[in-house]
């Protein structure tokens, strides 16, 4: 905190600044007061310990965030009203109890998409957070649209509504698990719980906003069928685009499969380590499946499976792994399988976080070179002793958090067993 004082014989002025951050080199200022005999003023500033308090790319996101929160509501409001309309409110031959199950399978199919959606994939949202988030909003509009034609299909109605349902049962999971953990990744002074709070103002707020549009559009566009769908889908490419650009600005200091195939290739052709901002515009944002029709480097990360089952194996690779263990995986704790142009990882059963961003690491400088040599494992044991410690080092120092990778759990290890006499994996 800083005073100046102005002191006259008429009007005597104190200004006080208040500042805020974690240590006395990252300060930023957070209000200033001014003070006469007379009266007292306050300018404030941003949120607590805004904007030292938060990653660089928080307000672009939340602004871009809000806009695509806004075009939600205000669609909702049209695939509402013809949902409604389609159960049959304000007919005469509609019956509450009709009307009520429909409802209900329509809630019932959300609920059940929501459980199994995250049996299968809850372990894959954090290691790709953009791409979830993404695809959450994608299937939200989905969703929507499918509430907007149920009215067109009588006979099929509850069909439509409740796939519609699980269409936004996904969205629902996806969009809160990726919600927590870009809250952690915008909090720099251990903040989340007042980032989580202020942004859930802000979108109270845009749903407010977007309600009161809605209902004037709804009002509007009623009886006119034309206008309502040209209303909608004009909301949803603007939604869209919205939501692509705030998910685009998001520069995560996190390693997953991706960043750490694009910051390895890189420091083997460079010896450099690209920034988080730099990569983030490298980034696949979209599943893998909806780029491989563009032109873009090789995905490494694709080429490697993290956690092999050594029950697969046939006799002749067992024989090899067990000849790699004793040799050139002697001090880590996994083993590398090259199948098919695909390598796999088996790891050991006591193996740690950092084993295994160790391991994968490896295996992409293996994925790298498995068409270049022959002699593929003594190589990148080689590139590893002599650059991995290196590189580590260097992604510490530009902002990288190097403690684990964001993956999906490794289910399957194994322990090995190797001697003179009893070479074995159990």
């Amino acid at each position: 905190m800083e005073v100046a004082g102005e002191h006259k014989k008429a009007s005597p002025t104190i200004i006080v600044e208040e500042w805020s951050g974690s240590s006395s080199t990252k300060l930023s200022k957070t209000a200033i007061l001014t003070a006469t005999p007379s009266s007292l003023s306050l300018q404030s500033r941003f949120n607590e310990g805004f904007p030292s308090s938060v990653t660089p790319d928080y307000l672009p996101f939340q602004v871009w965030d809000s806009l695509q929160g806004l075009s939600t509501y205000i669609r909702t409001m049209l695939s509402t009203q013809a949902l409604l309309s389609a159960i049959g409110v304000g007919e005469k031959s509609a019956t509450v109890i009709g009307a009520t199950f429909q409802w209900f399978l329509r809630d019932f199919t959300g609920m059940l998409g929501g459980i199994l959606f995250t049996f299968y994939q809850g372990s894959n949202l954090d290691s790709n957070a953009k791409m979830w988030r993404l695809v959450a909003d994608l299937m939200n509009d989905l969703g929507m649209l499918m509430d907007l034609v149920s009215p067109l299909f009588p006979s099929a109605f509850v069909l439509i509504v409740c796939l519609g349902s699980l269409s936004r049962s996904f969205t629902g999971v996806a969009s809160g698990a990726t919600r927590a953990a870009l809250t952690q990744h915008f909090s720099l002074q251990n903040n989340a719980a007042d980032i989580s709070a202020k942004e859930g103002s802000q979108e109270t707020l845009a749903t407010m906003i977007g309600m009161v549009l809605g209902m004037l559009l709804a009002h509007i566009t009623m009886g006119h069928h034309l206008a309502i769908w040209f209303s909608f889908l004009s909301l949803t490419m603007f939604h869209m685009y919205a939501n692509y650009k705030a998910v685009q600005c998001l520069s995560l200091t996190t390693l997953n499969s991706q960043r750490s195939s694009i910051l390895l290739q890189n420091f083997m052709e460079t010896g450099q380590v690209l920034s988080p901002k730099q990569v983030s515009l490298m980034e696949h944002i979209l599943p893998v499946w909806a780029t491989s029709w563009t032109k873009t480097a090789k995905l490494l990360q694709t080429r490697v499976h993290l956690g092999m089952r050594i029950s697969s194996l046939n006799h002749p690779e067992m024989m090899d792994l067990l000849d790699l263990a004793s040799t050139h995986y002697k001090k880590v704790k996994y083993l590398l399988v090259e199948r098919k142009g695909i390598i796999n990882v088996v790891m050991h059963k006591q193996s740690t976080a950092a084993d295994v961003l160790r391991s994968f690491m490896h295996a992409l400088v293996m994925a790298n070179l498995v068409d270049k040599t022959s002699s593929m494992h003594s190589e990148t044991r080689l590139w590893m002793d002599k650059h991995y410690e290196v590189f580590i080092t260097k992604l510490q120092s530009s902002g990288w958090k190097t403690e684990r990778l964001l993956s999906p759990s490794v289910v399957w290890r194994a322990n090995w067993i190797y001697g003179p006499l009893d070479e074995k994996i159990n």
